[in-house]
């Protein structure tokens, strides 16, 4: 039962977000009159599960769940009508429209998957509001990044203030705009059962402004190191932890929260450690051979499960701010992890996944703001990866129109043709790589 739950909410999720960004296609197409001949949720290869003519365009289901299109009459697309390109161009075709127009047609669809996920994060915050951990509420304090011990901090402080601001939120990315935006020059912290001043040295804070989109630029909750999640096909889950265990020691050096754990894990690359855990009362232990990049991959419990957390109601302006807020950061850390993996800082191998992983995004029992929640993290996904300048994908026709803009010479249907082609099998070649990774982690 619970993976048709799983299969429908995705089948949901794929259907909303697919239709709502070829939306964002046809009707700048009908707009500037360019003739749009289908549109369809899924490819529909050979057959349709469902088709129904309405003026001059194909309605249709396809059942192949793999996205979906619109056919626009004068376009190199990836249904590879070759014969019309060879017909004198209409004035009612894609080709014939003047590039700035093309531009804003290809340009729709990830506009649509922008937007719709900064809205539904903007509605999850207006009708759920938000949870969030008061400073004197987080008993073990701060955990504290790289910057954040540069900058005088230190693991086990508590936050109180930051410049003028009462800090009633612990979030360093508050901390960060205090510094950043009002130029605060201090944070005040309770230490020790003592209240002491840390002065911000002011190229700190231009070193801030560059890293402010990182994702630990100064501290986080302190928590002690209970798995919330283990990683499908990681070390930890090879070595047997579950969800659940409590994590003491490692090498004999008995621990108790997470960022300690994580340091010496980082600081440990191709050794073996020796970890001990508790489960159900009983102490275990687990030898882990890390790797050169070396992780556990697990992730501990987040601060609402130790600590009591408050919560916050958003009137609709800030909350679809909040939304847009929320969406750019996350499209920052995925800009980020994208070229992280071209560096070679991040496996391509650990981090890619096909539908298994996507799938395992929803939960097991049907709930609206998990749903709505995944709904929206997909959908910007969904816009950036199409952003990508691949040919085939929207960027790739965006990339080839800018170049005609700047160039003023418009590319040969040849060109495009070609370049389409290599496109598919690029997308085809990465969606078999995907998914077949997917597979090999279900034997692991």
């Amino acid at each position: 039962m619970e993976i048709i739950i799983i299969i429908a909410q995705f089948v949901l999720s794929l259907s909303i977000l697919v239709v709502l960004h070829e939306m964002g296609h046809f009707f700048p197409a009908k707009a500037f009159r360019a003739k749009v001949e289908k549109f369809y949720l899924f490819f529909d290869p050979w057959f349709s599960l469902f088709k129904v003519k309405r003026g001059e365009t194909e309605y249709g289901v396809g059942w192949l769940p793999l996205g979906g299109y619109v056919k626009i009459a004068g376009m190199v697309d990836e249904s590879m009508d070759s014969e019309q390109m060879k017909k004198p161009p209409q004035p009612w075709e894609f080709r014939s429209k003047p590039a700035w127009q093309r531009l804003i047609i290809m340009l729709g669809g990830v506009t649509v998957n922008f937007l719709l996920g900064f809205f539904i994060f903007g509605l999850l915050l207006f009708t759920y509001g938000e949870e969030y951990l008061p400073p004197e509420n987080a008993t073990y304090g701060i955990a504290v990044d790289s910057m954040g011990r540069e900058m005088g901090l230190q693991a086990g402080d508590q936050i109180l203030q930051v410049g003028d601001l009462k800090l009633e939120q612990l979030d360093d990315g508050r901390v960060v705009r205090e510094i950043i935006l009002n130029n605060a020059r201090q944070i005040q912290v309770r230490r020790d059962g003592k209240v002491e001043t840390i002065k911000i040295p002011e190229d700190l804070s231009r070193e801030l402004a560059t890293a402010a989109g990182s994702q630990e630029v100064l501290f986080y909750p302190r928590l002690p190191y209970v798995a919330g999640q283990v990683q499908s096909g990681s070390k930890a889950e090879q070595a047997g932890i579950e969800v659940g265990d409590s994590l003491v020691a490692i090498n004999g050096q008995e621990l108790v929260f997470f960022d300690r754990f994580k340091d010496i894990i980082q600081s440990s690359p191709g050794e073996s450690v020796s970890v001990e855990y508790y489960r159900k009362g009983a102490r275990n232990q687990i030898e882990v051979k890390l790797d050169s990049q070396p992780v556990l991959g697990i992730a501990p419990y987040g601060p609402d499960y130790f600590f009591e957390t408050a919560h916050r109601d958003y009137a609709l302006g800030p909350a679809l701010w909040g939304g847009v807020v929320k969406g750019t950061g996350f499209l920052t850390d995925q800009i980020k992890a994208f070229s992280q993996m071209f560096s070679g800082s991040i496996k391509a191998s650990e981090s890619l996944g096909g539908f298994i992983t996507i799938g395992k995004l929803f939960p097991p029992e049907w709930e609206w703001k998990s749903f709505w929640t995944v709904t929206a993290i997909l959908s910007l996904i969904l816009g950036f990866v199409n952003l990508l300048p691949i040919p085939a994908l929207d960027g790739g026709h965006v990339m080839f129109l800018l170049y005609e803009i700047v160039s003023g010479r418009k590319p040969s249907d040849k060109v495009m043709e070609v370049s389409t082609l290599i496109g598919i099998l690029i997308l085809f070649s990465l969606l078999i790589y995907a998914n077949g990774l997917d597979i090999l982690r279900l034997f692991e």
